[in-house]
């Protein structure tokens, strides 16, 4: 079993490794498909963010499990904080929707993942979105900075979740709020699921039980939990054959285990 710093490096390595990869328009939601099953993991949770303004596909890697920034309020000023901000891409719609007026600050602790959405937004000219390396369940950030927090496929990586959520909590101004998609889990995996790599710096080993990942958000102390959207995710057979045999595959299709993404919403109280 890894301690929650090696999960940690594993996730760092992974996502390293994807920053540093020349991004073409097959690392999409639009044609995620491929051959190397170990590759398609991350990209199966995918939605399109085409439709949305602020879009910028140079940052989109594909590597999310739903659309948060849709789903965000955002209004015109606000501070909007992205947790695991990748290439920058829900920093950028999130700046179509706060305006020149708002800040959009993108936090990530991969490097490399930096590195990129920082050249990202000095090629669209923005002043007003900043991207810093840190991490989640310890920012680098004041209490009470943002208006909204947006995090897309991201606090299944975090080892300790109840502690991110504690941060997102202190992060928060009051009367703010946050839209987080995630995964969750119904039913328990496989144990040799939970122990592969892939599967977990692919956001799914990484989940909990969905009523679980509730509980902590109410335990941090969020009120007007709302599940703003919620689908299932089908894993494909090629994957599942790297870590399971043709019987164990079959059982866990025919059972009650299932993954799904969910995009939550919670506020935090007006003290």
């Amino acid at each position: 079993m890894e301690t929650p710093d090696q999960l940690k490096e594993l996730v760092r390595q992974k996502y390293g490794e994807i920053a540093r990869q020349e991004q073409d328009s097959c690392c999409t939601s639009s044609c995620c498909g491929t051959s190397d099953a170990k590759v398609e993991v991350y990209h199966i949770m995918s939605e399109s963010y085409e439709q949305l303004e602020g879009y910028n596909p140079d940052a989109d890697m594909g590597l999310g499990c739903g659309l948060p920034t849709q789903f965000a309020r955002i209004s015109k000023g606000d501070t909007v904080l992205d947790l695991g901000s990748g290439a920058g891409n829900d920093c950028f719609v999130a700046r179509a929707e706060t305006g020149e007026t708002g800040r959009v600050i993108g936090i990530d602790f991969t490097p490399d993942m930096v590195n990129r959405a920082r050249e990202n937004a000095h090629k669209l000219g923005f002043s007003n979105v900043e991207f810093i390396f840190g991490d989640i369940e310890e920012m680098p950030l004041p209490d009470a900075t943002a208006n909204v927090v947006v995090s897309n496929c991201v606090l299944n990586l975090v080892p300790n979740k109840q502690r991110a959520f504690s941060e997102v909590f202190r992060v928060l101004k009051p009367g703010g709020h946050f839209s987080i998609s995630d995964i969750v889990l119904k039913g328990e995996l496989p144990e040799k699921l939970k122990t592969a790599a892939e599967f977990y710096a692919g956001c799914v080993s990484g989940a909990i039980q969905k009523e679980a990942y509730l509980g902590l958000v109410q335990d941090a102390g969020f009120e007007d939990l709302q599940i703003q959207k919620e689908k299932e995710i089908h894993v494909p057979d090629s994957f599942l054959l790297e870590y399971l045999t043709p019987e164990e595959l079959h059982m866990l299709r025919s059972g009650s285990a299932g993954v799904f993404s969910i995009t939550l919403f919670g506020r935090k109280p007006i003290f």
